[in-house]
């Protein structure tokens, strides 16, 4: 291994490999749990590890850490970070808090990013003014929610509890990266986090999502959906104009997820006023979410400057709410937070 090699970007396949060149196993386990369970990067710290296996990190190998380069934090105690990569491009991160009556935490949810920038071009989407710029690996992505944990356990002291990857990028178009990090934030002796409470959105990749089911996948799966007709889903999501990806062809591919791995699909669904938000819009939607197992996330939007969207009102919100429930559609809504900062994904960064 040369020094350009970054020992956070490995699997534990690749790390025990590299490893066990010089030192045993049990040493590779012991750099895992160093890097994954103690979020540790630190070498002087690794004290049970011999000498000459430090030395050979030092001099062999790198560890491309996430640098802080900014942090905003809104009034309601969601919390944007912009992380500097090793690349020099940036990433946002997001921690969002959950309270109950008293005001005590009852959930931390991090929000991930798995690209720098995104090749969709969703109309919408601040990120897809940047255009494709990087993938991210296994190491940045674990790490964005290792940060975030070490900052909600020092404002909350409660720890990081939901993982959703839905911030910058497409994650499908990054699976590796995307599986991998998976792996560190799921793995027992690594970040421990149960794959029930992590979420992967994707604006609808289907034959990425036959791949998923196929590997049997336990973390749960989100489709930005955003319309409920070809001909305005194509206007506002250039993925859904060609004929593999797009409304038929994903529902196939969703039905066939939901079979395979007996998981329901969460829809995510962006309210625009005057553009989908109509009780014609719910009645077709509910037509096609019933083909599987699911449910459907209302999403409050949060406008960027310049893309001329708007979210609906609250009339509009009630009435289409209404429709889903005659529907006999299982719906929640997810209200935006972070308002009073940078909160659309990619508004920090784009201005880097």
């Amino acid at each position: 291994m040369d020094s350009s090699v970054d020992i956070l970007s490995l699997d534990r396949a690749a790390l025990t490999k590299w490893v066990t060149r010089t030192d045993s196993a049990f040493r590779a386990d012991q750099v895992w749990r160093w890097l994954w369970k103690q979020g540790e990067r630190d070498l002087g710290t690794m004290t049970n590890l011999p000498a000459s296996l430090r030395q050979r990190m030092a001099s062999e190998a790198v560890m491309n850490t996430l640098e802080l380069a900014g942090r905003q934090t809104a009034a309601d105690g969601t919390i944007k970070f912009l992380f500097a990569l090793a690349s020099g491009r940036h990433v946002e991160t997001v921690l969002i808090p959950d309270f109950d009556e008293s005001g005590q935490p009852t959930r931390m949810t991090v929000c991930v990013s798995s690209q720098v920038g995104c090749a969709m071009g969703c109309s919408f989407c601040a990120t897809g003014l940047m255009g494709f710029q990087q993938n991210l690996t296994s190491g940045e992505i674990a790490e964005q929610v290792q940060r975030a944990h070490q900052s909600a356990l020092a404002i909350h002291d409660k720890g990081v509890t939901n993982v959703v990857f839905m911030g910058m990028g497409e994650p499908l178009l990054n699976l590796d990266g995307v599986l991998g990090a998976v792996d560190k934030l799921t793995a027992e002796d690594g970040f421990g986090l149960s794959p029930k409470r992590i979420t992967v959105s994707t604006v609808g990749l289907a034959t990425r999502i036959r791949e998923l089911a196929d590997m049997q996948v336990r973390f749960g799966l989100a489709v930005s959906l955003h319309a409920p007709f070809n001909s305005k889903r194509s206007s506002i999501m250039p993925v859904n104009r060609k004929a593999k990806t797009d409304l038929t062809s994903l529902m196939e591919a969703i039905s066939y997820f939901t079979e395979k791995t007996g998981r329901r699909i969460t829809y995510e669904y962006c309210m625009f006023s005057g553009f989908n938000d109509s009780v014609e819009d719910a009645r077709e939607l509910a037509t096609l979410v019933r083909k599987a197992p699911s449910k459907v996330n209302l999403i409050m939007y949060n406008p960027v400057e310049g893309l001329g969207f708007h979210r609906s009102d609250e009339d509009a919100l009630n009435a289409f709410i209404a429709e889903l429930v005659r529907g006999d559609v299982t719906v929640t809504v997810r209200r935006s937070r972070g308002q009073d900062i940078d909160a659309a994904c990619g508004q920090l960064a784009i201005n880097q």
